[in-house]
């Protein structure tokens, strides 16, 4: 087997911290621009600063595995010291000692003298096409288009950095359509319940069973961990603090968020899919109604769309106030139903406060929400879209006793501009839990926010 020299992007170390770990059978070359540029990071307090923090540790490790010899980095460290299952070769180089008349040649050829060494993208390439010219089977690595273009134009195999990913335009929608026989139909209508091993569907999955030959007499049911399909009970989710279901994909939403056993629910959907809004109306039943969960936390990503307004006034509850309004428009029409008049707005904010002031609800920054344990609380992240797969990690990994927590956004329209619809930390959480007993999770196809928002999240 031919041992690949995979050269890495800035890009990619700061998307993950764990990339020089996943190409275990083949050597890593990390051009020392990157180093550079990584020292630029390095005191961030934001996940891009932690990451190049640790990519920093990683290598100082690597490099103290081999005292007291100086220099190995140049000329390769094992990377079984910090992954036991590697047996390629970590390598930190410059352009300058790659540099030779081939690389010369071959980059003037291309680029006309263009890919100058005072560009540390343009030395990170020269690494790169440096090793080619030696024979080696490069791959460069990087997020970076433009950068894969140039690199391409070398004539270097290129590639995204893979891990983490995974296939938006078929990501798992938490239901699917049955036919089963007119028969099987009717023993289920009769029992309530009906064994779903022969449909094959994961736990928590939802299913639309029709009739053969007859569309028109169908159920909807659920899968459960106890292998059996049981009908969904409708007078749980005909109303809900001033929402009813309004197609079956928010039916099915609202038996995962009502349902205390389901401890993580996710919910992927456009504009105007009524997720938020299912999400919390679901929190006030538990909490205030049911009294399963001692308070709401919600919270999201502080990324703007568009140009930012800069700092804002005030304590963390006015700075959050700006951020939260999408929750408290949210709220505003649970407490005050779609018939709630504007002058009478401060009647369903007093609510609103009232339930913050009660420590009922609470508002934070996800900044603010790593070491923190979660007990007893009902958690919405929403615009989880926005987040990193390790960053999603985090937050799941803070849910304590009886807490439940529920992710909501839509892959397609991200912020952050590290991340796409495949690499994102809200698919990549449906993907990796799905099949789990206590994940569920329903794509929110239909927009119901009005005629006009439907009509804008089809055509525009």
């Amino acid at each position: 087997m031919t041992i690949k020299a995979f050269v890495l992007d800035t890009n990619v170390l700061l998307h993950s911290a764990q990339s020089i770990e996943s190409f275990k059978d083949n050597d890593v070359v990390i051009p020392m621009a990157v180093v550079e540029e990584l020292d630029k990071f390095k005191k961030n307090s934001d996940e891009l600063g932690r990451n190049a923090r640790q990519v920093i540790r990683h290598l100082d490790r690597l490099r103290k595995a081999e005292l007291p010899k100086t220099g190995q980095l140049r000329v390769g460290v094992p990377l079984s010291h910090i992954s036991p299952a590697a047996t390629g070769k970590l390598f930190v180089l410059t352009a300058a000692e790659l540099e030779s008349e081939a690389v010369a040649a071959g980059v003037n050829r291309v680029f006309g003298g263009e890919l100058q060494l005072d560009s540390p993208d343009n030395r990170i390439l020269r690494v790169a096409y440096g090793l080619h010219t030696q024979g080696r089977h490069v791959v460069f690595i990087s997020k970076d288009i433009n950068l894969r273009l140039k690199a391409d134009s070398l004539g270097l195999r290129v590639m995204d950095f893979e891990r983490g990913k995974v296939e938006s335009d078929t990501l798992y929608t938490g239901f699917r359509e049955r036919e089963i026989s007119q028969e099987k139909l009717d023993l289920l209508y009769r029992e309530g319940t009906f064994p779903a091993e022969a449909l094959h569907l994961l736990p928590n999955e939802f299913c639309v069973l029709a009739a053969e030959g007859n569309a028109k007499h169908s159920a909807l049911v659920r899968s459960h961990a106890d292998g059996q399909l049981k009908l969904l009970d409708r007078s749980r989710t005909d109303n809900v603090w001033n929402v009813s279901p309004r197609n079956k994909e928010q039916r099915m939403a609202l038996d995962l968020l009502l349902d205390p056993e389901v401890k993580l629910v996710t919910l992927v959907g456009g504009a105007g899919t009524g997720k938020t809004l299912l999400a919390l109306a679901a929190a006030m039943q538990a909490v205030l109604n049911e009294k399963r969960y001692d308070r709401i936390l919600v919270s999201r990503p502080i990324i703007p769309l568009g140009k930012d307004i800069g700092y804002l006034p005030g304590d963390k509850g006015a700075k959050l106030s700006s951020w939260m309004q999408p929750i408290f428009d949210n709220l505003d029409f649970l407490f005050g139903g779609e018939t709630a008049k504007p002058a009478k707005s401060s009647s369903s904010r007093y609510s609103t406060e009232g339930l913050i002031n009660s420590h009922k609800l609470e508002l934070e920054a996800l900044t603010y929400i790593r070491g923190r344990s979660i007990p007893r609380q009902y958690v919405i992240v929403d615009e989880a879209q926005n987040l990193t797969p390790h960053e999603v990690k985090t937050i799941i990994s803070r849910c304590g006793e009886d807490t439940k927590m529920v992710l909501t956004g839509d892959p397609h329209q991200i912020d952050n501009p590290y991340l796409d619809a495949s690499g994102n930390g809200l698919s990549y959480t449906v993907e990796r839990m799905k099949g789990q007993n206590v994940f569920g999770h329903v794509t929110l196809a239909r927009s119901e926010r009005s005629e006009l928002s439907a009509l804008a999240a089809r055509l525009l």
